[in-house]
């Protein structure tokens, strides 16, 4: 009776568990931000385009949408709408999500990792 009684808690707290990780950590994530994107892409008050678009309210843009950037006809003409899952499997496989990117950029497989840059490229949302 009493593992009864138990087991809608232990499924709670797991579902909490998951969502609190699926979230990212944002600070990690923008020490990886800096060592695995900041060569090419930018966030930030004084973000630009340069090698890479800058990524500041990347959510919910328009993939090929901002003027300071040359974009591929592929990006330009591909439709996407950066979402959190579409960037994830973006990070993880770009040329899958995108075929004929420019961007040259192996892809992240490590879904903690891919969450802690989606939770840093979140902080940008306003900018």
């Amino acid at each position: 009776m009493k593992l009864v009684a138990l087991l809608p808690l232990l499924l709670t707290a797991t579902l909490f568990n998951t969502s609190a990780t699926a979230a990212g950590d944002a600070e990690a994530g923008g020490r990886l931000f800096t060592k695995t994107c900041g060569g090419c892409h930018s966030v930030g008050l004084n973000a630009r385009g340069g090698f890479g678009p800058q990524l500041n309210g990347v959510i919910g843009r328009l993939a090929g949408a901002t003027a300071d950037y040359q974009y591929s006809d592929a990006m330009k003409n591909s439709g996407v709408v950066w979402t959190r899952e579409t960037l994830a499997a973006y990070i993880e496989n770009p040329k899958k999500v995108v075929s004929g990117t420019r961007m040259i950029f192996w892809g992240i497989s490590d879904q903690e990792k891919i969450e802690n840059l989606l939770a840093y490229l979140e902080t940008f949302q306003a900018q």
